[in-house]
């Protein structure tokens, strides 16, 4: 959340330091501050960085304000939409890190994970030259009868539709029917045009999806605590 709102950076794994805009702060608060100031802060920092829309003029609502209005489980859940888009941030930066290889088998292993092939045996990495921008083939069947097909691609702009168009071609050269083409930034809407025309043949999974994917199927990210939430059994006091 820190990094989010810009008081702190990340220029290497492991290796956190404050920036100016954090140094600012800590002078403001050199004996600390309580959580709801804490809060305010935060979304200070994220509306001047990111320039988050909270409302305009003298009728803009405090955030401390609007956090007590909500109910305790809109809090929560508000609460873990901000950290989701935090851990999902942090994983395309370490992806963006990580060697190329690295990538494609943690595309590989996602793809294992969403139920494609029946073990890891039937993941296979190609990614190297002359494979006609095919990156991995997971099996369907112990056969390898049915195959998919994944491109990885961590690029900065977005991808555009001759490199789907590309993908889709070498499809056949793998004799392959389905493909998944997966890249860490976003696809142009003339890429998804093309694909929804091959629909049958081409799913895109763009950074928000695949980030998306992997917290939901554990995948490069760990759940590190469970959370009771407890409500009245009515039940249990209508009951004869």
């Amino acid at each position: 959340m820190l990094k989010a709102a810009g008081y702190v950076d990340n220029p290497t794994p492991g290796i956190w330091r404050s920036t100016d805009r954090g140094r600012e702060l800590l002078a403001r608060y050199p004996d600390g501050f309580d959580e709801e100031t804490g809060r305010r802060v935060i979304r200070e920092g994220r509306r001047e960085t990111q320039g988050e829309d909270v409302g305009g003029g003298d009728e803009a609502a405090d955030p401390g304000e609007a956090v007590v209005q909500q109910t305790p489980d809109e809090r929560i859940d508000s609460a873990l939409e901000e950290i989701r888009r935090a851990v999902a941030g942090e994983l395309l930066e370490k992806i963006a890190q990580a060697p190329s290889v690295f990538f494609e088998e943690l595309v590989l292993h996602l793809l294992h994970a969403l139920g494609y092939g029946a073990s890891d045996d039937d993941l296979e990495r190609v990614g190297q030259a002359g494979d006609g921008g095919i990156d991995g083939v997971i099996s369907l069947d112990k056969l390898g009868f049915e195959r998919v097909c994944i491109q990885a691609k961590r690029w900065q702009g977005s991808v555009g539709r001759p490199e789907v168009q590309g993908f889709y071609g070498a499809l056949a050269g793998r004799r392959a029917r389905k493909g998944v083409f997966i890249t860490t930034s976003t696809f142009t809407r003339e890429a998804r045009e093309f694909a929804s025309q091959v629909a049958d043949s081409i799913v895109l999974i763009d950074g928000v999806r695949l980030t998306s994917l992997m917290i939901e199927h554990g995948v490069g990210v760990s759940h590190y605590r469970v959370v009771r939430l407890p409500r009245v059994d009515e039940d249990y006091f209508d009951g004869d």
